[in-house]
């Protein structure tokens, strides 16, 4: 884990009341869904990529706005029976494939799909997933503390059992943002040396009488369980390996948008294209072998994140914390691999 020295001045996560606005489970409705459709601009007879099919509110909508073809991505295996029900009825123009969208650029090789002229993220946890007690990722149901959207990798309950005392307050701290962080792990730790942990409500429970001061309307384990669910998903180096892939497979023109719900998602992605979107190649009279930078590879289509109108708030709470952000894929070739900042390579490489 790294943030030993967190900026406290920075935004809260951006999904901190998510579940709050969640007390009754609702029909899925995709997120600033006409946002994405300006961004993508799909066009007949081009290829785009759901890489979070979810529920598949972004595919229908684009299947809806042209004749063109979409290939959806999804790791979790109730995503991808539901995609392929829907697929039966697009008479082959959708394609579902169950996987990790970092891994795209194996999995659409697969299925020789083209040029691809756009590819939407829909980060987080889908509705179907919170509201579903028996996967656990919600605090609101008593269920088994899972929260995994595959069944590969080790779940809460797992973590929870395993870590030790201070590697739960470095996670809840770097993934929940949570600033009550050791005080929670150590309610955790005592708490399993009496009996396994493996509810969310015990979760949730001792979370709350951990925590002395908690935001209002703010439920106290939210952030302990963004936290678990972002570590068991590896869900931020999922986004960069979804980012990276995007970079590789977008034709020249093809558009990328990003709806994030949370500051640690977003600042990533905003990293991302800005580092990838502006400025020319600059060096350095000390080390420019070092600090070239490779030529921009995208053009950024949103300066300012864009929010949802209080309107869609309304109608869908849920919405409140979304972000969205586009670029356009240009010409230039993919930055390298081992590039890992704005102005430096890997030690010991080269440009």
């Amino acid at each position: 884990m790294t943030g030993r020295h967190r900026d406290r001045s920075r935004p809260e996560p951006l999904d901190a009341n998510f579940e709050r606005h969640a007390q009754q489970p609702v029909a899925h409705t995709p997120v600033l869904v006409d946002a994405v459709l300006a961004a993508l601009a799909p066009r007949d007879d081009a290829v785009y990529v759901d890489a979070t099919f979810g529920a598949g509110g972004y595919t229908e909508a684009l299947l809806g706005a042209a004749r063109c073809r979409v290939v959806g991505i999804d790791r979790d295996p109730d995503a991808a029976r539901r995609g392929r029900k829907l697929a039966q009825r697009q008479g082959g123009r959708l394609t579902i494939i169950e996987g990790r969208f970092g891994e795209m650029v194996h999995l659409l090789a697969s299925v020789s799909v083209g040029p691809i002229a756009g590819i939407a993220f829909d980060l987080g946890v889908s509705s179907a997933q919170l509201d579903t007690p028996e996967r656990g990722f919600s605090f609101r149901f008593d269920g088994p503390l899972d929260m995994r959207m595959s069944g590969e990798v080790p779940s809460a309950g797992d973590l929870i059992a395993s870590l030790s005392e201070r590697r739960l307050a470095e996670l809840i701290g770097d993934f929940g943002e949570e600033r009550f962080a050791s005080r929670i792990a150590r309610a955790i730790a005592t708490a399993r040396h009496g009996r396994p942990i493996r509810r969310t409500s015990e979760l949730a429970e001792i979370v709350r009488a951990a925590v002395p001061k908690s935001e209002p309307g703010q439920d106290p384990a939210t952030r302990t369980f963004q936290a678990l669910r972002i570590a068991v998903n590896d869900e931020l180096g999922e986004l960069d390996r979804g980012l990276l892939a995007a970079e590789e497979l977008l034709m020249n023109g093809g558009r990328l948008v990003v709806v994030s719900f949370h500051s640690l998602e977003d600042r990533r992605v905003k990293r991302f294209l800005q580092m990838r979107g502006e400025g020319a190649p600059r060096t350095s009279r000390h080390a420019p072998e070092l600090i070239r930078r490779p030529a921009p590879s995208f053009t950024l289509l949103t300066r300012r994140a864009i929010r949802p109108a209080p309107a869609e708030v309304a109608r869908n709470p849920r919405a409140r914390a979304a972000r969205l952000r586009a670029a356009e894929r240009n010409a230039a070739p993919v930055w390298p691999a081992r590039w890992t900042g704005p102005d430096r390579l890997q030690r010991g490489q080269r440009a």
